[in-house]
């Protein structure tokens, strides 16, 4: 969990220079659904209080590595990106936990995308809010090209959570 954060963190400052989509698209967008995932999977094998703790354990060493990680570095930005970073992915994990378990008895595929859906918007939403408001980056398009990208790799995370379900179960 705290390896995806890391990467995440450090991938959201660089944009996605393929197909003209640099200016609505970072590489963050790619790796950070991941953590819908092992989140949905933890919930499902062994509760909502065990996902909870994975997701306590995985905020706090996503900022102890991310801070480590940029300490040459170190700026206003940075901090701010950590930041908003803890801050969405406690929001937006938390609410995944949340849905996935009042959904946890319908067809297999609703839990996992239903949560993931709504964790990443709030997720997107809480996290270039805080990082990105009031800078002169063109957050919003940003924002709507990395929620785009989770959206469809919320989707793609279903293959994964299936083939982990019909094998573990």
């Amino acid at each position: 969990m705290a390896i995806v954060i890391c990467a995440s963190n450090y991938l959201v400052q660089f944009p996605f220079s393929y197909f003209g989509l640099q200016e609505i698209l970072t590489w963050g967008a790619f790796t950070y659904p991941i953590t819908f995932l092992v989140t949905d999977l933890a919930n499902r094998f062994f509760g909502k209080e065990f996902a909870k703790k994975i997701v306590v354990f995985g905020f706090i060493l996503g900022i102890i590595f991310s801070f480590i990680l940029t300490f040459e570095e170190f700026n206003l930005i940075v901090l701010r990106i950590v930041i908003a970073s803890g801050v969405a992915f406690l929001a937006g994990q938390l609410l995944d936990i949340s849905v996935f378990n009042t959904l946890r008895n319908k067809l297999w595929f609703i839990p996992p995308l239903v949560s993931s859906i709504l964790g990443s918007i709030l997720d997107t939403v809480v996290f270039f809010s805080i990082a990105f408001y009031g800078t002169d980056s063109s957050w919003i398009i940003l924002a709507a090209g990395d929620l785009a990208v989770k959206l469809f790799v919320d989707f793609a995370m279903l293959l994964p959570f299936r083939i982990a379900i019909a094998r573990f179960s």
